[in-house]
């Protein structure tokens, strides 16, 4: 496959078919949940952690083989099971149905790859190789997670708050995307990260327009 078009879907509420029960299933189904999605795993045997997260409420699990009808109002297939004969036939049931599959034993063939993601709170890193291999994605996730810790969550949601500060309060359009590229400048990344993790997007905002005067101050003298 080519290298693709890279997108970050909203899947909250939506249901998701895993058609599996082993490993590979129950990372797919992780993600999912991750991502708030109405997961439902179907497949005759199904790990510990997939059995207990049903019996949790997180998600749907249905030990039996998988069916045409299982996939009724999904939005994406997951074909993770041991077989590939029956990875090819749900496959081609749910694309009958319009709907995007992902192949796990044979990703090129899908519809799509999942990506090597790195999750800080709103901010999402995802690696994709493009078949030349998940260990080179995985590696390359992993220089990420170090890169950027556990501090950008919080870094990521003040961030988040000031924009939408900014939206509602600054009519301007010029001016506000001159505030929200200055947002991100390597002086209001360390300002943000000194302010407290409740602080209201007004604050920032009056820290913000506070921040760029100054420059501009400096800027002409």
């Amino acid at each position: 496959m080519a290298s693709g078009y890279p997108v970050v879907l909203s899947l909250a509420n939506r249901l998701c078919v895993v058609a599996g029960g082993g490993s590979v299933a129950e990372r797919k189904a992780a993600g999912l949940l991750e991502a708030g999605a109405n997961v439902h795993v179907i497949a005759p045997r199904l790990t510990p952690r997939l059995k207990e997260w049903g019996a949790a409420g997180k998600l749907r699990a249905t030990e039996r083989a998988i069916e045409a009808d299982d996939l009724e109002g999904a939005a994406l297939l997951f074909a993770a099971t041991d077989r590939p004969d029956v990875n090819r036939s749900i496959a081609e049931e749910a694309r009958a149905r319009g709907i995007p599959v992902n192949l796990a034993d044979q990703g090129e063939a899908g519809d799509f790859v999942t990506p090597a993601v790195v999750r800080r709170g709103r901010l999402v890193f995802a690696v994709s190789a493009s078949g030349a291999g998940p260990a080179f994605a995985a590696r390359l996730a992993a220089e990420l997670s170090e890169r950027y810790g556990e501090e950008y969550e919080s870094l990521a949601e003040q961030l988040y708050k000031l924009r939408r500060a900014a939206l509602s309060s600054v009519s301007d359009p010029a001016e506000r995307r001159k505030l929200l590229q200055a947002s991100a400048s390597d002086a209001a990344l360390e300002l943000w990260k000194k302010c407290p993790e409740d602080s209201a997007g007004e604050v920032l905002l009056s820290k913000l327009k506070e921040l760029a005067r100054d420059r501009h101050d400096q800027d002409l003298s």
